[in-house]
């Protein structure tokens, strides 16, 4: 059966109608909302008086006062007390002890540990897995079997959501709710449901409190990351802080479904490219924080060869188009699915459907240039150029500082894949092997080629255990290869010129006018010159060293003319028959001159030995 059908639904909306109310119910309002017993009044006086309201939770707004602003603090918003985060962490303590974490943690000990953690671990888990500068590749391989499946919630629940987030009862926008879930995982929960405008589609519906929970675990973090970046500090390899601050990031992208929904659209658009892709259409305007209203897509599954086959589908062109489409979200587009795995791939209709698009990863054309700059290089087993790949994605800054030592590493990775056919070279594990000897010199890796890197790992795992008649980095560099034609190659290279020439001119321009203010300082007298000789702090040292010698031994030569002086003059107190001025002088000369004589000893020894 070919691959070669698309479809499209309409949406739909419903008007509201408003109360009138008085001007004393809007001053109430505005001043005490909570004191309206009415919800709708104070709902509608508030919005008269131009508070802006939502269908979900009401925002907080900020206020000021005689004594400035009330700080809306990551505590405050998300609920934090001290309690709270001491229960946790002594259940973090309680699990972290119970699978003996002080003597040690093999990849699969790992594994089960961030599942009993809870949802934001296994998040963690499933970043991290990603991430094989922070982790050693074994732990990463097993990470990214970490599963987030979850107890149903209540259907009670599921309801309530939806009213709290539409603010009236989802009958009014549902004809229909499954009861029983499509999945349910420990962020969110899909039910199939059909609208009262007939339209058959799937309700993601986010758990109660789950932000707030991941919130509670985040600021742990943080107090951790924090007591271990001042006690590791000078062994510290990765910044503790900084990839707390990533995870909290990525939770938040993945906690707020309008990023979902929105990555949902601007797919749906890249599809319609392709007759062969789709994914589920998103309905905008029932789309909220923690709700996504999508299509429902029934299909078969990638994991089921068997059923596809029997469908009459051909294993191998669906595993062609898939392969050489994530090549074209990766290379060409530089907008990506970043979990292709299984369970979010089915075949419905004739198309290749991609599902749940909470994970994404986006990659500039810098970077995708950059990527099949390196492909090349290593395929060529040219070194310099690999090396020159790496520091463009360091930009101007890159500096490494034993570039012998660079080129040495990037040798060994070139005689480890270059040596065979670009056909068969392992992509992922590539960029694996480069991400962490970058790591090592110090260079920094866009954390979305290691998110390629991931996902091209869980695309060649898809493909050997369910297509394996499919090769992938076959695909893949026939469309490098197809996708630099001459024209295309010339067509780059002109833009590029067109580019560079421009930002050229106007650096040129930029320089005229510096030189022209430079003039006008030189006239008036105004120019100052800051110099640096190079190589010139050695000689400098030494004259600074000398100086001090000379310094010392004047104040040497005064110390003991004038002790002579006092002694000769008799000046009292007198101690047996000499002046005790005159003697400290004495004293203190001699040490002195007993310490000018070992510095220059002592140092000029050293200076031969160098």
């Amino acid at each position: 059966m070919p691959l070669n059908t698309q479809s499209d639904r309409p949406d739909g909306a419903r008007p509201e109608s408003v109360e009138p109310v008085t001007l004393s119910d809007r001053v109430n309002a505005v001043i005490n909302p909570a004191a309206d017993p009415s919800p709708d009044a104070a709902a509608t006086a508030a919005a008269r008086s131009g508070i802006p309201q939502s269908p979900q939770s009401q925002a907080p707004i900020e206020t000021i006062g005689l004594f400035g602003s009330r700080k809306d603090t990551f505590s405050t918003r998300y609920h934090l007390t001290r309690r709270g985060k001491l229960k946790r962490l002594k259940q973090i303590a309680q699990i972290a002890n119970h699978f003996d974490v002080l003597r040690g943690l093999t990849p699969v000990k790992m594994r089960l540990m961030l599942e009993a953690l809870g949802p934001t671990f296994v998040k963690v888990g499933q970043i991290l897995s990603m991430r094989s500068e922070i982790l050693p590749q074994p732990f990463c391989d097993e990470l990214a079997k970490l599963r987030a499946d979850a107890d149903p919630m209540p259907y009670s629940t599921v309801l309530q959501v939806l009213e709290d987030e539409y603010g009236r009862p989802a009958d009014e926008i549902f004809g229909h709710i499954d009861a029983t879930p499509l999945g349910s995982a420990s962020l969110a929960q899909v039910h199939r449901a059909k609208l009262i405008s007939g339209e058959d589609v799937a309700i993601k519906v986010q758990r109660p409190g789950v932000r707030e929970t991941m919130a509670q675990d985040v600021s742990i973090m943080r107090s951790i990351a924090k007591v271990a970046t001042r006690t590791m500090h000078s062994a510290q390899v990765v910044d503790l802080s900084g990839v707390v601050e990533e995870l909290w990031d990525t939770f938040e992208s993945e906690t707020d479904f309008l990023v979902e929904a929105r990555n949902l659209s601007e797919f749906n658009r890249f599809c319609k490219r392709y007759k062969y892709m789709d994914c589920p259409k998103p309905y905008i305007d029932l789309c909220t924080e923690h709700v996504v209203v999508m299509d429902y897509v029934e299909g078969i599954s990638v994991s089921h060869p068997d059923q596809l086959v029997e469908a009459g589908y051909d294993l191998k062109e669906i595993g062609t188009k898939l392969v050489d489409n994530y090549a074209t979200q990766v290379l060409d587009e530089g907008f990506f699915h970043a979990d292709p795995h299984p369970g979010n791939i089915m075949v419905s209709g004739g198309q290749i459907v991609l599902l749940d698009l909470g994970m994404t990863g986006r990659l500039n054309a810098k970077t995708r240039s950059v990527l099949r700059d390196m492909i090349f290089a290593v395929a060529e087993q040219d070194s310099p150029a690999l090396a020159d790949g790496l520091l463009r994605f360091a930009g101007a800054e890159a500096d490494p500082e034993d570039y012998p030592a660079l080129l040495a590493d990037l040798d060994v990775i070139v005689k480890e894949f270059g040596t065979v056919d670009l056909a068969e070279l392992d992509i992922a594990a590539m960029l694996t092997a480069l991400t962490q000897m970058a790591q090592r010199h110090g260079i920094e890796v866009p954390s979305t080629v290691t998110t390629v890197g991931r996902a091209l790992v869980t695309l060649e795992g898809l493909l050997d255990e369910f297509i394996p008649d499919v090769n992938m980095i076959q695909i893949i560099s026939d469309h490098i290869a197809s996708s630099t034609s001459k024209k295309d190659f010339i067509k780059e290279e002109t833009k590029s010129l067109a580019i560079e020439g421009h930002q050229a001119l106007h650096s040129l321009l930029a320089a005229a006018n510096e030189l022209k203010v430079a003039s006008r300082m030189l006239t008036r007298g105004q120019l100052r010159v800051n110099m640096e000789m190079v190589g010139s702090q050695e000689p400098i040292h030494l004259l600074a060293n000398m100086v001090n010698r000379l310094t010392m031994a004047l104040i040497v030569v005064g110390l003991f003319i004038g002790s002579s002086i006092v002694y000769y003059a008799g000046i009292k107190p007198v101690i047996f028959g000499i002046p005790i001025v005159g003697f400290l002088g004495y004293v203190i000369a001699f040490i002195l001159s007993a310490w000018i004589v070992f510095d220059i000893y002592f140092k000029g020894r050293n200076s031969r030995r160098r």
